[in-house]
């Protein structure tokens, strides 16, 4: 793995981002102290529509698959009768 301080890979770039594409994950150091990790990207289980999100800037693609029945399996919070539709309307006024 590859290691570069802030400033020299500000001056050389390029050069490190060919090492990416190449699959080398670089080590961006701040002073010496490790602050981020550069990474080659994957697109393999992306659609289009995602992939252009991520080039403007508005999603992140996961790290791992995420499965829906875990996430159905969330639990969550239950308001009894009318008291959730009260409380909104209450948020509401006090924004005004």
């Amino acid at each position: 793995m590859v290691s570069v301080n802030v400033a020299e890979l500000k001056n050389r770039l390029s050069k490190y981002l060919t090492f990416v594409k190449g699959g080398e994950e670089i080590v961006i150091r701040d002073r010496n102290l490790p602050v981020a990790k550069l990474v080659p990207f994957t697109s393999a289980d992306s659609s289009e529509e995602e992939l252009l999100l991520v080039a403007a800037g508005k999603m992140r693609l996961p790290k791992a698959s995420v499965k829906v029945g875990d996430l159905l399996k969330i639990p969550t919070g239950k308001v009894e009768g009318s008291d959730g539709v009260q409380a909104l309307l209450d948020e509401r006024e006090e924004a005004l």
